[in-house]
């Protein structure tokens, strides 16, 4: 092997150990996801991408992983200045062993960023009853500074119909394999609903994109991304597929304001909604937002679908429990009033959803996490 080999077990068994940070921490947690690994000390998190490759991402050669790490700290950095610090490399010292930060051959690559106190995020304080009405309106001014301040994307006037159709027909699909296992009567009720109210908003839709409403956007907007400081933060942003930004901005709070209503919080969820229209002056038609939600509830299903089938998962039926509460948010925003009964949703399950995101399979929340085993 040569001297610049090395495989993924021996850098994660050297970023387990204290004595490869700089800081040189008490301990270092570490949790593990699909496509990474986040290794946590008192002050820091730092995310190594794993060497994988999927159908809507490629983190397979070194040079792409640094690329996609420089990707995150830039994108993340719209939003989250403070807390994506830097890349960093994971090198040998003279004597052979690993070190972060080092000077020299570099055999990876991390994002280091400063930990944020799990108190303060969104989803915590909407679980303790703690969420303060002021910090709502402080969420929606900011990411109204974010959305105003961003260029907008050039596409041609049916590419946002063409896009959602494609992802109701994804998520059909997925739901299709499992729908034995669900509680809605029919998938294709479900599949038929959402394309014709898709086609009911398709001259909203394209009126948005020629006024120059859809922007390179988060990606995966939802209260775990959230934290509440004096400047609310938001992190997480999906960097490893452009075009899964490429969103309407409604289509984004759309997605927070369902995740801030299935946790116990539509007051909140309907003044985000509300603060927002009024800061930016864009107001989305009702059923345009039901739309939005409709489609990213199926996807919030479809992927914890996925993970039914995981050979490996031991916790499959808390992974249809899940799909089952997002099918029928689907199918309610899709205006099918006949959803029959489903199981009762245990308390919190949404909130620790660690399916993914906005299409990304790992939900790993490494500012804030406190666990050190694999989700």
């Amino acid at each position: 092997m040569h001297a610049d080999d090395i495989t993924l077990e021996q850098v994660v068994a050297a970023l387990c150990r204290p004595e490869t940070y700089a800081e040189t921490p008490a301990r270092v947690e570490v949790i593990e996801t699909h496509m990474s690994f986040v290794f946590l000390t008192a002050g820091h998190a730092y995310k190594l991408k794993k060497p994988v490759r999927y159908e809507f991402l490629d983190f397979s050669t070194r040079a792409l992983r640094k690329f996609y790490c420089e990707e995150e700290l830039r994108l993340n950095r719209r939003l989250a200045q403070d807390v994506y610090l830097d890349v960093v490399s994971l090198s040998r010292t003279p004597g052979g062993r690993l070190r972060v930060g080092l000077a020299g051959t570099a055999l990876e690559w991390l994002v280091r960023m400063r930990r944020l106190p799990q108190e303060h995020m969104l989803d915590e304080r909407i679980r303790h009853g703690t969420l303060e009405a002021g910090q709502i309106v402080a969420l929606a001014s900011r990411l109204a500074r974010f959305y105003r301040g961003l260029p907008c994307e050039r596409i041609a006037p049916s590419a946002q119909i063409e896009s959602l159709q494609a992802e109701i027909d994804r998520s059909a699909t997925v739901l299709l394999e499992h729908a034995e296992a669900l509680t809605l009567h029919s998938v294709q009720a479900l599949h038929a609903a959402q394309t014709a109210r898709l086609n009911e908003n398709a001259g909203t839709l394209r009126e948005r994109v020629a006024a120059g409403r859809i922007v390179e956007g988060h990606g995966d907007l939802r209260p775990e991304h959230v934290c509440l400081l004096a400047e609310p933060v938001v992190f997480d942003c999906l960097e490893f597929n452009r075009s899964l930004r490429i969103v309407d901005p409604w289509d984004e709070l759309a997605f927070l304001a369902l995740e801030c209503t299935r946790l116990g919080a539509p007051r909140a969820a309907r003044s985000l909604l509300d603060h927002y229209g009024r800061l930016t002056q864009d107001i989305a038609p009702p059923a345009l937002v039901a739309l939005y939600q409709s489609i990213r509830a199926a996807l919030r299903a479809r992927l914890c679908l996925l993970h039914v089938r995981e050979p490996e998962r031991t916790d499959a039926a808390m992974w249809l429990e899940r799909a089952n509460v997002y099918v029928g948010v689907a199918a309610y925003h899709a205006g099918i009033t006949d959803i029959p009964a489903r199981p009762r949703q245990r308390s919190g399950a949404l909130a620790d959803d660690h399916a993914h995101e906005a299409h990304r399979p790992d939900s790993a929340h490494p500012l804030k996490a406190p666990c050190s085993k694999p989700v």
